[in-house]
């Protein structure tokens, strides 16, 4: 069984299958780790709060938003095999 790591500790080179989100996670994360909280953390939290005022500007019904969550279970589905 093989992690993301080089015997070295350093990361190895992505896999071709992964998933572009994956690999922006991994970029975001190298990132964090040589900013400062200061630095890295207004910019998620911009980022975040984005999301929140995006999603309250939506008028959905319970039945509307557990037909897109099952859309999206769907596709989220699909992409993994």
């Amino acid at each position: 069984m093989s992690d993301s790591r080089d015997s070295d500790g350093s990361a190895s080179a992505p896999l071709p299958d992964r998933n572009p989100r994956y690999e922006s996670v991994v970029r975001w994360v190298a990132y964090m780790r040589e900013q400062p909280p200061e630095v890295w953390g207004p910019q998620q939290n911009a980022v975040v709060n984005g999301q929140l005022e995006s999603a309250a500007l939506l008028d959905r019904t319970a039945e509307e938003e557990r037909r897109i969550r099952a859309f999206a279970d769907e596709v989220l589905d699909g992409e993994e095999n």
